[in-house]
């Protein structure tokens, strides 16, 4: 039954390649239904390896088919469906699936119905591929494949040249990422002598590698999965991708793409636990993402980048609990976020849906009496991201709280620093997201009067998928209690398959308590003033502020972009117009007169070659005479 879980990502293909080849004889709403299908089956046969893997240590490899084989070195392609890999593709295919019906009504009457459809197929089964490979070479397929796929569906309205730059854009920022993978494949085969990730992570556990050598392996992984997980510097992709389709949005934020690098680094666990100094890394990496993410989100006013930098700064949580060595709530995290951030981001899609386009929250207001199915499914999002107690962000970024406070991977002076970065990054949180519910559901509305006019609840096809999202928003952070309240079930489900062994304090049972009433109350400051502030009228003090330069600053991105555009875009677009004019003036123009004018000189000289003797002879004694002249005349000079 475990071993039928191979099929899932063929499935998809299959969907993919049906509608790639056939979509358009196929009328819509088939296309939809049929990509729809393929993923439902997928997460079917997720399903059942999940039901199949309850009481087994291990999960199963499905050997492929051999792939290299060079002397001593062979290498098969397999997958490998363990618990790790299994509550990845439910992820995948179960919220993939919500997300495809969603997309069904979204994408009605787009003149690229069936091709947007294959290409969210290959999306899923990419990122299937990318989790269930035995494998680095092979998870480097999916790796390239879902970065090809979000190329494909962010600039899938590629007519509008925006489109086109962002998809552009993420795909070149991922190559910075994927060329550290390919590095680090390198240098993983060198120490270790091969490239299956059981086999290195069995020599790492027996420790015949220098901890050195560890490190740089490790780092030169988490250049990848910086790229991959938008983690800062290379994080400036994600916001611009919001020129896809929202359900593409949705996918990537929530269920493929962004996950990636996250799940990279809890798949080969054991390599960081091993180097202290890489998992440093990882958690100030994480660190600085979920604080400067928070703090640019603050500011924005699209209602779909405010999400975006959203996603940034839960991944930076995530990233902090990887680096903190607890792999386990780091996926847990993975998993919660999934189900808040899709819901998030498919309410954003029925607003624009509703409105006819528009994505300036200072252009809504007023929609919850439009739409209280959206309104209310939204507002369940934003508690949920926020950390409310009993909905399921509360439970994982609680768990990531309590863990950066009692990690012994680093001094506890820095684990009190992390917490309190973490901490205010959760007001914050709290703050901006409050700000975009009210701006579009509540308040004074401040909609023109087309969109007044066009304004309407979504069809059942994509509310139906909202109700959903938002009920495993409430519930999901019930199979991650804490360990003193009851059984972790998320915890021990993943113990055999994330292999490692850090220890963590364990605080008396009302200091945990303590650390989660605080968090509570970061919720509720964050949310509580954002309402405040919002539903009056703005005092001359709040106008100035958000007049000022670190809200300009904040509205800016943190001046990332006009970094990389100062000092990377605009020196080599110089560069090439340099050339562009040298190929013009030089080599088109002055080299051709060069090549006419050396032209000439051989016809000239081919005219004298006529082969009769007394023609040389002739020019011989002319030219005898002609220096006897010149001779003369420079004598007379002298």
């Amino acid at each position: 039954m475990i071993a039928l879980a191979a099929y899932a990502p063929l499935i998809a293909l299959v969907g993919a390649l049906i509608n790639g080849i056939f979509g358009r004889n196929l009328k819509e709403p088939l296309p939809g239904y049929i990509a729809s299908a393929a993923v439902f089956a997928a997460f079917v046969l997720s399903v059942m390896a999940f039901f199949g893997l309850q009481g087994q240590e291990h999960g199963s490899n499905v050997q492929l088919w051999q792939y290299l084989s060079a002397g001593n070195f062979k290498l098969n392609l397999a997958f490998n469906i363990d618990h790790l890999a299994v509550i990845m593709m439910m992820i995948i295919t179960g919220v993939g699936f919500l997300i495809h019906i969603y997309s069904i009504a979204y994408m009605h009457n787009d003149s690229g119905f069936s091709r947007y459809f294959s290409f969210l197929n290959l999306f899923i089964a990419s990122m299937l591929i990318l989790v269930m490979a035995d494998s680095f070479p092979l998870m480097f397929i999916g790796w390239e494949g879902v970065g090809v796929c979000s190329f494909l569906l962010i600039g899938f309205w590629y007519g509008i040249k925006a489109n086109a730059d962002a998809a552009r854009k993420a795909f070149i920022v991922n190559r910075i990422g994927d060329f550290g993978f390919l590095l680090a494949m390198f240098l993983t085969y060198k120490v270790f002598g091969t490239l299956n990730i059981a086999d290195m992570l069995g020599h790492i556990q027996v420790a015949r590698v220098l901890p050195a050598g560890l490190t740089a392996i490790a780092l030169l992984y988490l250049l990848a999965a910086m790229g991959k997980s938008a983690q800062m510097p290379l994080h400036v992709w994600l916001p611009d991708a919001m020129a896809g389709p929202t359900p593409v949005s949705a996918l990537i934020h929530a269920a493929t793409m962004v996950t990636a690098g996250v799940y990279l680094i809890a798949r080969i666990a054991p390599l960081f636990a091993a180097s202290p100094s890489a998992s440093m890394v990882v958690a100030w990496v994480g660190l600085i993402t979920a604080f400067v993410a928070a703090f640019i989100a603050l500011s924005q006013t699209d209602i779909k980048r405010i999400l975006a930098y959203s996603t940034l700064s839960q991944l930076g949580y995530m990233f902090v609990a990887l680096g903190c060595g607890a792999y386990w709530v780091a996926i847990f995290h993975v998993f919660t976020h999934a189900f808040f951030k899709a819901l998030l981001f498919l309410t954003s899609g029925s607003v624009i849906h509703a409105m006819g386009g528009e994505q300036d929250v200072e252009k809504m207001g007023g929609l919850h009496k439009y739409m209280k199915l959206t309104s209310i499914t939204a507002f369940i999002g934003t508690l949920a991201i926020a950390g409310v107690p009993f909905l399921s962000g509360f439970f994982s970024k609680d768990a990531i709280l309590a863990h950066a406070f009692t990690t012994t991977l680093a001094p506890v002076a820095l684990n009190y620093i992390a917490y309190i970065i973490l901490l205010v990054t959760a007001v914050m949180t709290a703050f901006y997201m409050m700000r975009w519910y009210y701006l579009v559901f509540l308040g004074k509305e401040r909609l023109s009067k087309e969109a007044k006019a066009h304004v309407h609840e979504s069809p059942s096809l994509m509310t139906m998928p909202l109700g959903v999202l938002a009920f495993l928003s409430v519930v999901a952070g019930y199979f991650g209690l804490p360990e003193f309240l009851a059984k972790n079930q998320f915890a021990s489900w993943l113990e055999n398959s994330i292999e490692v062994d850090i220890s963590f304090g364990h605080p008396p049972v009302w200091l945990e308590w303590t650390l989660i009433l605080i968090s509570v109350a970061a919720a509720a400051i964050g949310l509580g003033l954002a309402y405040w502030v919002y539903s009056r009228k703005k005092s001359k003090a709040m106008l100035r502020i958000s007049n000022s330069a670190i809200a300009k600053f904040s509205q800016s991105g943190a001046g990332f972009d006009g970094f990389y555009n100062a000092g990377i875009i605009k020196p080599a677009e110089e560069t090439a117009e340099g050339l562009a004019l040298l190929d013009a003036e030089v080599l088109d123009t002055g080299l051709s007169s060069l090549a006419l004018g050396v032209g000439l000189f051989a016809g000239l000289m081919r005219k004298i070659q006529t082969g009769y003797i007394r023609f040389y002879a002739l020019a011989m004694a002319l030219g005898f005479a002609v220096l006897v002249i010149l001779a003369a005349f420079w004598g007379k000079l002298s």
